[in-house]
């Protein structure tokens, strides 16, 4: 069973709910089930954030690639295959692909089965060059021929056509197949060395992404993305739910986007509570105390006997799996995949700040610290708004400072979220629920 929450934590949380809830009343149920369902995916990479922070130390800044590539995932599993597309050139972009793998394999075997030298630094130079030629030769004229098909609403292979939940956990293995790539060349180096692997290639995906039109139609973005819960129209026409509405004396439409919204929510919090309960588990069995033991001195665990490296590689990819889980969660959740959108701001910056402000090494605090911070960034700019015109209300309409003020308000997110990371880490620098 999970450890118990204290009272101190169980308070933080009512407070939060108390914010959601007052949303609700001050401002309407769609607009808190909108922010809310935002939340439980904000708090589910909040959670991966910290098996990898909490945990072991690893300080990951790459977490915007993570969530691209769950959202990648929505597509290639839940969106049906484009027929013309394959048929002009799919099957020569896999075969493309697999020589383009080929040879970086065929390189490491070279520079690790042949003597140091000349003959080896000339056998990487044939396989290189030449496996890129091939690659590009086999692969260009394939992905020109599948961009041709109606770029206006395809122009890209399409997915598997399976059930949307299902691009969940494939988001996840995504991300940690990309993780465990990452983690083979950078976790052994010092822990900035890190951070800049990862920031870089978190860029590199999304370049991939837009520019890649082929894969999932570039910045032309993925719309349309099918929904593991009923459509509000479909809701709207449905005579059980109309007659469902009349009896509470709901509008319909009103009632129906409700409806989904909780829909959402209910898968959310099922997902949210399964990965609660396992990293709580994992956390408090000996493979958690492991792991601290890991953090706090790598020295001293090393002299025990343990796998430092392979141990941090495998909560590295723990870790990045859950992120990518959420980032196809969030992808379901938009039903559109936009890769203008993942910024390193909100995939990154804020995601820390929510571990952060919640208690790093703590899972509760993490999850607290994901529904804190995703509804202050959503409220803070039009409470600012609010604040700024009844602090420049009885000025001149023409007044420069009156004019100043006012667009400041466009700058309330950034200065709050500083703001609060200060009063934390000053007051109580082990977060909101700090680790046991």
């Amino acid at each position: 069973m999970t450890r118990s929450l204290d009272t101190r934590a169980i308070l933080l949380f009512v407070l939060v709910g108390l914010l959601f809830v007052g949303t609700g009343f001050l401002q309407s149920w769609n607009t808190t089930l909108s922010i809310f369902n935002m939340a439980l995916v904000s708090a589910i990479m909040a959670l991966g954030v910290n098996m990898q922070w909490g945990y072991a130390g690893l300080f990951n800044v790459g977490v915007m690639g993570f969530v691209a590539l769950g959202g990648l995932a929505a597509v290639l599993v839940s969106m049906d295959p484009v027929d013309e597309a394959w048929a002009a050139g799919g099957i020569q972009i896999l075969l493309g692909l697999v020589l383009g793998a080929a040879t970086i394999v065929l390189a490491i075997l070279a520079y690790s089965r042949m003597a140091a030298g000349l003959m080896r630094t000339l056998a990487m130079l044939v396989i290189l060059i030449g496996g890129f030629f091939l690659f590009r030769a086999v692969f260009d004229p394939a992905v020109a021929r599948v961009e041709a098909v109606n770029p206006a609403a395809t122009g890209y292979l399409g997915g598997l056509g399976l059930p949307v939940i299902l691009a969940w956990p494939m988001g996840g293995v995504l991300a940690a197949g990309a993780a465990w790539l990452i983690g083979k060349t950078a976790l052994g180096l010092r822990s900035d060395y890190l951070a800049i692997a990862t920031l870089g290639i978190a860029e590199i995906i999304i370049a991939v992404m837009k520019n890649e039109d082929w894969l999932a139609r570039g910045v032309k973005n993925v719309t349309t993305i099918p929904r593991p819960v009923p459509y509000e129209v479909n809701l709207q026409q449905t005579p059980w739910f109309i007659e469902l509405a009349d009896r509470i004396g709901a509008d319909v439409i009103t009632f129906s986007s409700i409806f989904v919204k909780l829909c959402y929510a209910s898968l959310f919090i099922v997902v949210l509570l399964a990965l609660i309960w396992l990293s709580e588990k994992a956390w408090n069995s000996p493979w958690g105390r492991m792991m601290r033991a890991i953090r706090d001195n790598e020295v001293s665990a090393s002299a025990m006997g343990k796998d430092v490296k392979a141990r941090h590689l495998q909560v590295f990819v723990l870790g990045s799996a859950v992120i990518g889980m959420a980032g196809a969660m969030m992808t379901t959740l938009d039903s559109q995949l936009v890769p203008g959108t993942y910024q390193p701001l909100r995939f990154t910056f804020l995601v820390w700040v929510m571990v952060i402000v919640g208690g790093s090494g703590n899972n509760w605090g993490a999850v607290l610290g994901g529904f804190l911070i995703w509804w202050l960034w959503i409220q803070v700019e039009p409470l600012g708004a609010l604040l700024m015109q009844g602090i420049t209300a009885g000025m001149d309409a023409d007044s420069w400072l009156r004019g100043h003020l006012m667009e400041s308000v466009a700058h309330m997110r950034l200065l709050t979220m500083g703001i609060i990371l200060l009063l934390v880490l000053r007051f109580s620098p082990r977060g909101l629920i700090p680790e046991r």
